[in-house]
């Protein structure tokens, strides 16, 4: 008798689940993605930059026993161990791995979703490549929000000689140290972007052809990218199924549903014990073995082992010449300790790389991927929580 095991999302997260339930024989695995190629978000900037189309042919990630079906999933029906597609099709599961990734938050700006691009998916950049290469070289470009993907933009589009402004609605690179903080800084100084943080500079207004932002200043824009802000697919919401605020599926810590055991959850869709993990590649690699294993003991008869992700730090790309790795407890606490210029950039593209490297890797030897400890600040977290009502029963 074979387990079906089907796998809603091709990300990282769900390439690496994919991948690891082929270490059993008897799993009869199927991954469900609306596109044919893997998508490296992590290089989304640089499509729209023009120096990478940031796609990967699924069969150098994904093991040649995993059957890739290219479609979207509109439904998921618990009680009935199926899920829906949007062609109307159906498919049945004894396990399901929901690792459907995250998307642009819906800004809630006026003018925001009318007249700014965002950025977080393979259509949104593409979307936004014929808007920047129709610009003027002078034209100016405004990029909104100063996390990675905000910092990268702005420094890719800036090295291509584009006039950039990178607000920041607060500080450049929240996650950063501040030494860190201050090497990311000069060298967008040096790229010629001009840098708009601290008060006054969130953007309350977006037309065709300006930002405005609450202290009352308004800026020309041509091309307005949006990167402020991250959301989920509603689909576990939409399927009856508990999310957290911000739609995430909520499991406990072995990545398990909280209403089926029967489906379990990894990367940035993933709400464990209500203390999800930063969103973003990094956790992602992480969760989507540690899914499959769950799954893998369940159909064993064993006990599944509590989740481990641990953190190295954050690598921001600054054009193609120049980088920032921010050093970080494995708790994801940045601390004071960073590599910059070349060297910065060098690692940033040797983790692009090694990150492809190491889903094909998993793919022709699952089982390989190992990840750290568990850190000591989420244990106390885990102890300190409230149990809420549903958690009790």
């Amino acid at each position: 008798m074979s387990t079906e095991v089907l796998v809603i999302g091709g990300g990282y997260a769900g390439v690496m689940a994919a991948n690891r339930l082929t270490l059993r024989d008897d799993v009869t695995v199927t991954l469900i993605n609306p596109r044919p190629d893997f998508v490296e978000r992590i290089r989304l900037h640089q499509l729209v930059g023009g120096s990478h189309d940031a796609v990967v042919p699924y069969r150098k990630v994904l093991a040649e026993r995993v059957r890739l079906v290219v479609g979207t999933v509109t439904e998921i029906d618990a009680a009935g161990r199926a899920v829906t597609l949007a062609t109307g099709d159906t498919l049945g599961y004894d396990y399901l791995v929901y690792a459907v990734g995250s998307g642009s938050a819906d800004p809630d700006v006026p003018g925001a979703a009318e007249f700014a691009h965002p950025i977080a998916t393979l259509e949104d950049a593409r979307r936004l490549r014929p808007f920047v290469d129709a610009a003027p070289s002078t034209a100016p470009v405004t990029v909104v929000g100063a996390g990675p993907a905000g910092i990268e933009t702005a420094a890719e589009l800036a090295e291509a000689g584009r006039a950039v402004t990178l607000v920041c609605g607060g500080v450049l690179g929240p996650y950063l140290h501040s030494r860190g903080r201050l090497s990311v800084a000069r060298r967008l100084v040096k790229l010629g972007v001009t840098v708009l943080e601290g008060p006054g500079t969130r953007v309350t207004a977006v037309a065709r052809d300006a930002v405005r932002l609450d202290d009352g200043r308004e800026l020309l824009s041509e091309v307005t990218v949006w990167t402020a802000g991250f959301g989920v697919p509603d689909l576990a919401a939409r399927s009856g199924l508990s999310t957290d605020a911000l739609g995430r599926l909520r499991t406990d810590e072995t990545l398990t549903s909280v209403d089926d055991e029967r489906i379990v959850a990894a990367g940035d869709s993933a709400a464990p014990s209500d203390l999800p993990y930063r969103m973003g590649c990094q956790s992602a690699v992480q969760l989507g073995p540690q899914a499959a294993q769950t799954v893998l003991s369940r159909i064993a008869g064993e006990r599944p082992a509590t989740v481990e992700v641990g953190f190295a730090g954050q690598c921001i790309s600054l054009g193609r010449r120049a980088g920032v790795f921010q050093v970080a407890r494995k708790d994801d606490t940045a601390i004071g300790l960073y590599l910059g210029g070349f060297l910065g950039a060098r690692l940033k593209e040797i983790i692009c790389r090694s990150t492809v490297w190491q889903l094909g890797y998993e793919a022709r030897k699952p089982g390989v991927r190992t990840w750290w400890a568990k850190d000591a600040k989420r244990r106390q977290k885990l102890t300190e929580a409230p149990v809420t009502a549903e958690q009790a029963a």
